[in-house]
C-alpha cells in the first residue's frame, strides 16, 4: 500500500523549519525537489548567479508532457525574522497553537506553496500522472531579495528547454483578511526615482549671497503630487507617488544647505509606462526648480503595470474558491510587486494565497484550517483544469 499524500500543515512545517531567508536554500529546495519526484515529476534544480550577486537555486518540476499545462509558481526563500527574542514561538520552528501555524514563511509563502503540493500529490494519488496536459512547479529562492538569479532566469531557462505554459497560479498570500474575498488579476508598476536640488551654501544671516535648496525642494514635492498623477483605469487604481526621505544632511544652524535630496516611489497603472512616466515627472521637477540646478534619476525597473483580463481560466480559479469558501473573490489589481511580472510574459498568471495579515511580522502566522482550505482550493482547479484520463478534449 503506498502511503497517504503528505499533508499542507506537515509540509508547511518542513518548510519552515528550513531558515531559507534570502539568498540561502536551507534545505527548501531539496525537501520539495523529494516529494516531487517521489511522486513522478520531473525535477531540475538549476542554479544563476551573477556578478554582484548571490548566487539563487530554483525549481522547476513537470508531470505529463502535452497540453494544457498548468503550473504552480512561488518561492521558499523568507525575509529575516528579525528580533527573534520577540517571537511568541521561535520563528523557524512550525510549531502549532490555537489552530494556527506560527514560523516565518507561514503566509510569505511556504504555507502557499505547501497547499500547492498536498493539492498536486494528492490529486496524482487519486488520479496517477496526467494521460491529457501537464502540471508543473516554478518556485524559487530570490523573490525577496534582488529578483535576478531566481523566476526571471528560471523562465528564460525553461523556454530554452523547449517547456511551455498555458496557465499559471501564483500562491502569493493575496487575502486581505478571510480566505476567499481576494484574487490578484494583475499588478501596478513601481519606479523609484532619487532626485537632488543644487543650491549654494552660506551663512543664513547672508541669504543673498546662497541659494537655500529646501524651499525648491519643497515645490518640487507639491508639483509631483498635486495634480495628481492620474484618476486610475478600469482595473487599476490612481497611481500613487510617496516620498521616502528627504536629506539634508545639515548639522549647523546657521549654514544653508548645499544640497537637498530626496527619494520617491511610484506605484503606478496601465496608463504609463516607465519611459512615459519619467518623463513626466522630468518635466514637473524642471518646471519647479526653475532657476535651481539638480539632477533627477531613476532606478531601473522590472515592475510594469499589467492584468490578466477576466476569462475562462480566471472564472475557473474564482469558481474553486467560491466553491470551497462560499466567497466570490473580489479581482484586484492592488497591492505591490510579486513574480507575477515575470510569469505573465509567458502565460496568464492570477494570484492566490493565504491571508496576509502577518507577512513579514513578529510572529507571522495562519490558521491551519485555511491552510486546509487553499489545498483543497488547488485541488479543486487542478481537477477542473486537467481533462479527464478518459477526455480526448482540453479544459480551461
Amino acid at each position: 500500500m503506498q502511503p497517504a499524500p503528505e499533508t499542507a500543515l506537515a509540509i508547511a512545517q518542513a518548510l519552515i523549519r528550513c531558515p531559507s531567508v534570502t539568498p540561502e536554500d536551507a534545505g527548501a529546495l531539496t525537501y520539495v525537489a523529494g516529494l516531487l519526484e517521489r511522486a513522478g515529476f520531473e525535477v531540475h534544480t538549476p542554479a544563476f548567479s551573477e556578478p554582484g550577486q548571490p548566487e539563487i537555486r530554483n525549481l522547476y518540476a513537470r508531470i505529463g508532457r502535452g497540453a494544457p499545462c498548468l503550473v504552480f509558481a512561488g518561492h521558499t526563500d523568507v525575509v529575516p525574522p528579525g528580533q527573534e527574542g520577540s517571537w511568541t514561538h521561535p520563528p523557524f520552528a512550525g510549531e502549532v497553537a490555537d489552530g494556527r501555524l506560527y514560523g516565518r514563511g507561514a503566509a510569505d509563502m511556504k504555507g502557499g506553496i505547501a497547499a500547492m503540493l498536498a493539492a498536486a500529490l494528492a490529486h496524482l494519488d487519486r488520479h496517477g500522472p496526467p494521460a491529457e496536459g501537464s502540471l508543473a512547479f516554478l518556485l524559487t529562492g530570490d523573490e525577496e531579495g534582488p529578483a535576478v538569479n531566481g523566476t526571471v532566469k528560471l523562465l528564460a531557462w525553461a523556454k530554452e528547454r523547449g517547456e511551455r505554459f498555458d496557465h499559471c497560479v501564483l500562491g502569493e498570500p493575496t487575502n486581505p483578511n478571510r480566505l476567499g474575498e481576494m484574487m490578484k488579476i494583475g499588478r501596478r508598476g513601481s519606479l523609484t526615482g532619487r532626485l537632488a536640488v543644487k543650491g549654494r551654501q552660506g551663512h543664513v544671516a547672508y541669504p543673498h549671497l546662497a541659494l537655500n535648496p529646501i524651499p525648491v525642494l519643497g515645490r518640487v514635492i507639491a508639483a509631483l503630487t498635486d495634480p495628481p498623477l492620474d484618476r486610475g483605469t478600469e482595473r487599476f487604481d490612481a497611481s500613487n507617488l510617496e516620498f521616502t526621505t528627504v536629506d539634508v544632511a545639515n548639522p549647523a544652524t546657521n549654514v544653508i544647505p548645499a544640497e537637498a535630496k530626496a527619494v520617491f516611489n511610484i506605484r503606478f497603472n496601465d496608463l504609463w509606462t516607465p519611459e512615459t512616466l519619467a518623463a513626466e515627472i522630468g518635466r514637473r521637477v524642471a518646471t519647479a526648480c526653475e532657476e535651481a540646478r539638480f539632477a533627477l534619476t531613476f532606478d531601473p525597473t522590472n515592475a510594469v503595470a499589467f492584468v490578466t483580463e477576466p476569462d475562462d481560466f480566471v472564472h475557473l480559479v474564482s469558481g474553486a474558491i467560491r466553491a470551497e469558501t462560499g466567497l466570490s473573490p473580489e479581482l484586484s489589481t492592488t497591492g505591490g510587486t510579486s513574480d507575477a511580472r515575470f510569469i505573465r510574459r509567458y502565460c496568464p498568471v492570477v494570484e492566490f494565497g493565504l491571508v496576509g495579515q502577518t507577512m513579514h511580522a513578529v510572529d507571522e502566522n495562519v490558521a491551519v484550517r485555511d491552510l486546509e482550505s487553499l489545498a483543497r482550493i488547488y485541488g479543486r482547479i487542478i481537477e477542473s483544469y486537467l481533462p479527464p484520463r478518459n477526455s480526448r478534449g482540453t479544459c480551461a
